[in-house]
């Protein structure tokens, strides 16, 4: 059989593989920084260099700032179309003293690579190339056409991907899209997650007196906006827990018997997680579990707050101004629009006279839910189970993705898999990023038999 030959090859050059990432690994392509363009640059050409070698037809595109990497191997008539997205770009390495080893000389400690972008996402990206390798060096051929569409610019929040997908979305036309920045639910633990929350983030900005005033000359005349901030963004939820913004729950979807019943089969280790936290307690919404609350259901959060004096010693003002950034994370099926202006409604009327209020949306995204019957999403569930010998649970991921929201809208397919290899302690973002090198292997052989599975699934086309 075909697979098993491939997985013996992928089994022979692990070592090979795990040899290569480390080249990868060593290219500092920090995208925010513009001194390191030159790095993001070096990045997208030893991509698109790999998939050359490997037998890809590759095409580096420029955009306003990064490179984008196109490749695909198209040559099964007939089969469904795979698209792997995946980013080549890293964030900051700072703080650097925290780092054990320096983040762009990999090192390898008791089974893992620890280098900035090991996990996020160099090296579960680079699983997808060494699956193709594999197969094509065993049979020759893809069981399924397969693209590749690898940015440089995630960790900026991909502001030249949207156009460049619009432009090229015929290229980009894909039966089934994967999407390679996920992780486990925990170390041996694979999953696939299925749903993700939206976001609705605002700075809110404002502005009391013209300059700072003598609080013993003006105190007890004016608004102190220091002071209305903390009032409006103590009002912006209840004692409870809950977001006290009027029609905030309304459309929200509730959580099925099923979903309650697989968070709670995951059993959450409350005591080790509040350890890793350094708290004592964990709160939030009532009548819901720390994994729901965690992953399915609507949240909001002072991001941070700004304002007045804070130096050493005491300065005795009336500030001019205050400011703060919040967040909601939202859920099926509320509409970021809609819940935008329900809080800047909300927040305005909350602000007394004698106070201007600027209030900016800094980012909007989706919630985004995937059946689990979905045939793509079964056919993967098959493919992890032979790549790390165990059935994947399903999840959800508290966080937002927006890139998966617009590959919904541009490429206008259901069949997407949000498929990640690591862990939630490899410390993505984070000082010591890794990767455990068992984790990148099955990643490989998950990725492999994936191609196979989804050849196998041919009502995976759109119907």
């Amino acid at each position: 059989m075909i697979l098993q030959t491939t997985l013996a090859k992928i089994d022979a050059n692990r070592q090979r593989y795990v040899e290569e990432l480390l080249g990868f690994l060593k290219i500092p392509s920090v995208s925010t920084y513009t001194h390191h363009a030159s790095d993001v640059r070096r990045a997208a050409e030893w991509v698109g260099n790999h998939l050359q070698r490997i037998g890809f037809e590759t095409r580096i595109y420029r955009t306003e700032r990064h490179p984008v990497v196109f490749a695909q191997h198209c040559n099964a008539p007939g089969a469904p179309t795979l698209l792997v997205y995946g980013h080549y770009d890293v964030q900051p390495p700072e703080p650097l003293d925290e780092w054990l080893t320096p983040p762009f000389s990999p090192s390898i400690r008791d089974g893992y690579v620890y280098a900035r972008g090991a996990t996020d996402d160099k090296g579960q990206f680079f699983t997808y190339v060494k699956a193709v390798e594999a197969v094509l060096a065993v049979a020759g051929n893809l069981p399924v056409n397969v693209k590749f569409l690898v940015e440089g610019e995630e960790e900026i929040g991909s502001p030249s991907l949207g156009r460049f997908m619009r432009e090229h979305s015929h290229e980009l036309k894909a039966d089934v899209i994967t999407i390679s920045d996920f992780s486990q639910f925990s170390r041996g633990v694979p999953a696939i997650t299925y749903g993700l929350r939206g976001l609705s983030y605002f700075q809110l900005d404002l502005q009391g007196p013209r300059f700072d005033l003598h609080s013993g000359s003006f105190g007890g005349l004016i608004h102190n906006p220091v002071q209305v901030l903390a009032d409006i963004l103590a009002r912006l939820k209840s004692a409870d827990g809950k977001v006290a913004i009027p029609g905030f729950y309304d459309d929200v979807l509730d959580l099925e018997e099923w979903e309650r019943k697989e968070m709670d089969s995951l059993h959450l280790d409350e005591s080790a997680l509040k350890e890793y936290l350094g708290v004592e307690a964990l709160t939030g919404e009532k009548g819901y579990t720390p994994m729901e609350r965690k992953t399915a259901r609507p949240t909001l959060d002072v991001n941070g707050i700004w304002g007045g004096f804070s130096g050493e010693g005491a300065k005795t003002i009336i500030p001019s101004k205050a400011g703060a950034k919040v967040s909601m994370r939202l859920v099926p099926d509320q509409d970021p629009a809609v819940i935008n202006a329900r809080f800047e409604e909300f927040v305005r009327a909350l602000t007394p006279p004698g106070v201007k209020i600027d209030i900016t949306e800094l980012n909007a995204a989706g919630p985004l839910l995937v059946t689990r019957d979905n045939r793509a999403v079964q056919a993967a569930a098959r493919a992890i189970d032979i790549g790390f010998g165990k059935p994947p649970v399903f999840i959800r991921e508290g966080g937002s993705i927006p890139i998966v929201n617009l590959m919904k809208e541009v490429l206008t397919t259901r069949n997407i898999l949000m498929l990640g290899w690591g862990s939630p302690d490899d410390g993505a973002h984070s000082p010591n990023e890794r990767f455990h090198l068992d984790d990148f292997h099955r990643g490989i052989r998950s990725a492999a038999a994936l191609l196979f599975e989804i050849a196998e699934s041919r009502s995976t086309r759109p119907e």
